[in-house]
């Protein structure tokens, strides 16, 4: 048994890790790669990717997974926690010259037992439809390399279309495509549809019908990644300008936009209710956005380095009913004119559909809780909890038994003097990885989004530094509270006893300038890149980068890091030797890929199967945390 601190053991691969749910297991039969299981040479690779789809099998095997690793494509039944992987009989196997993929997409509309609809966009700029079922390859749209030249970074089909597929490249530019048009044999010319601020949509001038439709321009530099709502009728997209654009779809109009703390932004997802977009980047962090409010909510501080993937885990996401007070339920209401799920959707999956419910009924929910995580390049997967005293702080916890802890922490400053500085969290009746109760903190203070609030909410804090010379102080005090800023459901937080220490207010907000400065300072700047181009790019506009960062950082857009909760990960495990790329929830596992072209399965709590219990090869020597 590992334990949890320093030392040797935190640089181990872990095999299994513990939650409140209970012991994630790493299947190792269940691993997928190249049927040689050697690990890929990824230098100057474009990142592993995985696509999934469910065909509809009558034997209960529906699952087919997709993977590019270099030059590579690989599809495979994929059999998850039930059987053990067999490599030596992929469906479909491809390999490309010239050119690489770099994503993929499964149609499910129009997936059978007999044909999947796949798209891959490659490094090249063309997108090809192919159906490795049939070992067909239908059409290659942008052939010439006329609509674009640039990478492909992002490829989806349009929610509930058979026909309609996103494309986005490095260039920033966006195309909507239609499987039945050609692209034609000159480049295309463009009229201007809607402009906005960084934005710009034109449609395609031409006497046919012909790709693409339409051609979105979307701030600086490259687009890497976008992220349709759940009801299919937004887009956001996360730009390598550092900004999130909340775009309504068909209206091609801008909802909202949002900043990094510094660089660029990776990766995008939605909540399965579309209430909250969770953003990652170079700048370490995951970042928590409010559709409804067009605001920062929380951000999360965990990586080490960028952060390539984020996703919700729509199976622990949890609403509990309830009314709620009538102060928040007129924002609630605006929230639920503001975006409508359309009944004729697909969804996603229940819990999404269940969320949806909810939201259009009186009922509101009162205790929340969403579970969203995050993989990076620090080779480290994280997982978070988004729960109620982040999303609602000026709510009293009315179903929450809190406990209020106070952890000191001790801080020098410029003159050598020690100022000791105070977190108040509490601490709700659920359980964390460590057995014991999570902390979170159940008060926010009602002062504007740019002015330093009293205290901010951490939730699942990690021990704090305490002070070295223990025991009480002149200023300690005892039987303190703690209430909301707001003039209604003001809730006192009882607690036995609370030792504090309490620095003048002037050094709080010094150790904070510090403290952003040093972040900035030291983020990481990737240490593996896909390219030595790359390196020298992001090097040679770090400082522009900095310049216009700090245009933007105390504004709505982008909040200084003392100004939203900062949340600590409820999970932080290095799983990998290699930089992650893929994190994919499924109902009775995990998934994850790594940039050697391992694709590992970890089994949810209770989910192993039989097969998989008596395998010999699921029996990892690995560490147990």
């Amino acid at each position: 048994m590992a334990a949890e601190g320093g030392g040797k053991e935190t640089n181990e691969i872990k095999t299994q890790f513990t939650t409140r749910e209970g012991v994630y297991k790493l299947l190792t039969h269940s691993e997928y790669s190249r049927p040689n299981r050697v690990p890929f040479n990824s230098q100057g690779s474009n990142p592993v990717k995985v696509s999934f789809v469910n065909v509809n099998d009558q034997s209960g095997n529906g699952d087919r997974i997709c993977f590019n690793v270099g030059r590579e494509l690989y599809f495979y039944i994929y059999k998850g926690v039930r059987k053990a992987a067999d490599l030596s009989k992929p469906i479909d196997k491809r390999i490309y010259k010239g050119t690489q993929p770099t994503c993929h997409d499964f149609n499910p509309l129009t997936a059978t037992a007999e044909s999947v609809s796949l798209l891959v966009g490659f490094s090249a700029g063309q997108v090809q439809l192919i159906d490795p079922i049939k070992k067909e390859t239908s059409k290659l749209f942008n052939e010439e390399r006329l609509i674009d030249k640039s990478r492909v970074t992002c490829v989806r089909w349009v929610p509930g279309s058979e026909s309609l597929f996103l494309v986005a490249h490095s260039s920033g530019s966006m195309y909507l495509y239609n499987v039945e048009n050609t692209c034609g044999t000159t480049a295309p010319h463009y009229q201007l549809l809607k402009q906005g601020e960084n934005y710009a949509v034109h449609t395609c001038k031409s006497k046919s019908a012909r790709n693409p439709l339409l051609r979105w321009t979307v701030g600086e530099g490259a687009l890497n990644e976008f992220a349709f709502s759940p009801d299919g009728k937004f887009l956001a997209c996360a730009s390598q300008d550092g900004f999130l654009r909340v775009f309504g779809f068909d209206a091609a109009e801008l909802h909202g936009t949002m900043k990094s703390y510094f660089g660029g932004l990776l990766c995008v997802c939605w909540s399965p209710d579309g209430r909250y977009i969770v953003a990652g980047g170079e700048d370490d962090l995951v970042t928590v956005w409010s559709f409804s409010d067009c605001r920062v909510i929380a951000r999360g501080h965990g990586h080490k380095s960028w952060v390539s993937v984020v996703a919700f885990d729509h199976c622990t996401t949890s609403v509990e009913d309830g009314e709620l007070p009538a102060e928040f339920s007129g924002s609630d209401e605006d929230f639920h004119e503001q975006i409508h799920f359309g009944a004729g959707r697909e969804r996603a999956n229940s819990s999404h559909s269940r969320l949806s419910k909810r939201n259009s009924t009186e009922s509101r929910p009162v205790s929340v809780t969403y579970r969203f995580g995050s993989v990076g390049q620090d080779t480290q997967l994280c997982l978070w909890d988004l729960t109620e005293d982040i999303l609602f702080p000026h709510l009293p916890l009315s179903r929450t038994r809190t406990h209020t802890n106070v952890m000191s922490a001790t801080s020098p400053t410029a003159t050598g003097q020690t100022v000791t500085t105070v977190s108040i969290t509490s601490s709700t009746n659920a359980t964390g990885s460590n057995g014991k109760d999570n902390v979170s903190n159940s008060c926010a203070s009602s002062n504007p989004a740019n002015s330093l609030p009293d205290t901010l909410p951490r939730s699942n804090s990690l021990p704090q530094a305490t002070n070295p010379a223990g025991g009480s102080t002149p200023n300690s005090h005892t039987g303190s509270s703690c209430s909301s800023g707001s003039s209604k459901g003001n809730s006192i937080i009882d607690s036995t006893f609370i030792a504090t220490k309490f620095a003048t207010l002037s050094l709080h907000d010094s150790r904070k300038e510090r403290h952003e400065k040093d972040h900035k300072r030291n983020h990481s700047m990737g240490h593996i890149s896909s390219k030595s181009s790359d390196k020298l790019n992001q090097l040679s506009s770090s400082r522009t980068a900095k310049a216009e960062a700090a245009k933007t950082l105390g504004t709505m857009l982008c909040p200084r890091m003392e100004e939203v909760p900062l949340l600590e990960p409820l999970v932080c495990k290095k799983i990998a030797h290699e930089r992650l790329t893929v994190l994919i929830f499924l109902e009775d596992c995990l998934v994850t890929a790594c940039q050697e072209g391992f694709i590992c399965t970890w089994a949810r709590p209770g989910k192993v199967g039989l097969s998989s219990q008596n395998n010999p090869a699921n029996s990892p020597s690995g560490t147990v945390v």
